[in-house]
């Protein structure tokens, strides 16, 4: 896949209105907002803590898992206004179906908090990814100063 670059989340960080997602490649470093009960989800999932329920995202896995499908893959796809946007990749297979992928539209969040939990890899336009500022000094200056960034 020369047009994408891989990443993973390298630090989230609450913020007073909702999470700062950190995504890295070794040698760069963006970051994008999301909804706090998401980059919560995340956390935990990266800490590898069990919810005593399911939640939302694992109830998704679970069901997919049940009809055969998987995650393949994540892709943040596009920013349009501070908005990013991404496609989720899934294959299934089972008794009934032949080897079928599906591409969906879906948030960069979800997208992280599924892809976390299933173990497969986040990766971002490579266009995209050149013309988007890196943030490692920021990261850097944060860690720096002892802040808590999460588990990633």
């Amino acid at each position: 896949m020369p047009d994408l670059v891989q990443v993973e989340p390298i630090a989230l960080l609450p913020t007073p209105a909702g999470c700062a997602v950190f995504l890295g490649d070794g040698h760069k470093a963006i970051v994008f907002y999301i909804d706090l009960a998401i980059g919560a989800s995340i956390n935990a999932a990266l800490a590898g803590e069990a919810p005593p329920r399911p939640l939302t995202h694992d109830l998704f896995l679970l069901s997919m898992e049940a009809f055969g499908a998987r995650i393949s893959r994540a892709v943040i796809v596009s920013v349009e206004n501070e908005i990013y946007f991404a496609r989720l990749i899934m294959e299934a297979e089972n008794e009934i179906m032949e080897r079928k992928i599906v591409e969906i539209d879906a948030r960069p969040s979800d997208c992280i908090a599924l892809a976390v939990r299933a173990r497969a890899p986040v990766f971002v336009v490579k266009d995209l990814w050149q013309r988007l500022d890196d943030m490692s000094g920021v990261l850097q200056d944060m860690r720096d100063k002892g802040m808590d960034l999460g588990q990633a």
